[in-house]
């Protein structure tokens, strides 16, 4: 019988993560590789403090995922940052290095800009991102880096801001692509929709929603009735996790 102390420990850290993809996805990619020693756990904390109980209980960490609502205020509780870290301002993929040090990486940039390019085969020009939280962070990078305008959409405005009753048909219409980087439609919650003028919308619109549960948002559903492209967050979100399985160096 295996002892705890030689299993290999890595997870997600969030708030009410039962819904999560990961522990399935990974804990499949361990078995797949015969990788026996290797166990995924959701880690589910009522508050970011609580990541320093997690790890003073558990020495074998030696990998995380982290999710809404900790990508920012995980990070004075990490050693370092990759580059890509520093630059969005947000962790997504946690690594314990042997040395004792705790990274922060972003793999989420890398996930968006991979389903960006395969789902809409396009670049857009213009784009307006809604959710100002950890998630939105990931998307600014990638348009900064490609070249596309954008404006962040929050229900608590600053800066240059807009907030969705800013949102005219003259805005919507010049939008080559809306991202919804809000939690609003998660499940359990899967009747909201983000607060934007839908009937504005029309097939030269494209609507990307990072969620991925429920398959078809509200946000998404509302496009597609007006004629926009849509696609849901799962794309993404499968090549952000790969990228974080080669960070814990088993590719």
């Amino acid at each position: 019988m295996r002892k705890e102390k030689q299993l290999k420990l890595f997870g997600l850290i969030g708030r009410n993560i039962d819904y999560s993809f990961s522990k399935k996805y990974f804990s499949k990619k361990f078995k797949k590789n015969n990788l026996n020693d290797c166990i995924y756990s959701n880690y589910d904390l009522k508050e970011v403090g609580d990541f320093k109980k997690l790890i003073n209980t558990y020495s074998n960490l030696k990998g995380l995922n982290v999710t809404i609502p900790y990508k920012k205020i995980i990070i004075p509780f990490l050693d370092e940052l990759s580059e890509e870290a520093k630059a969005i301002k947000a962790v997504n993929t946690i690594v314990f290095e042997s040395s004792g040090k705790i990274i922060g990486h972003n793999t989420d940039h890398l996930g968006f800009k991979k389903a960006l390019e395969e789902q809409f085969k396009l670049t857009p020009e213009n784009a307006l991102i809604l959710g100002s939280g950890g998630a939105s962070e990931a998307i600014k990078y990638v348009f900064n880096k490609i070249g596309c305008n954008f404006k962040v959409v929050s229900r608590f405005p600053s800066g240059d801001q807009l907030n969705y009753d800013q949102l005219s048909k003259k805005i919507i219409r010049k939008t080559d692509i809306i991202v919804n980087a809000s939690p609003i439609g998660t499940y359990p919650n899967i009747l909201e929709a983000p607060n934007i003028p839908y009937k504005y919308l029309d097939t030269k619109n494209s609507l990307f929603d990072l969620i991925y549960n429920p398959k078809e948002t509200e946000f998404l559903k509302k496009g597609k009735f007006y004629g926009s492209k849509t696609s849901n967050g799962f794309k993404m979100l499968k090549y952000q996790a790969e990228e974080s399985w080669k960070l814990w160096t088993f590719s």
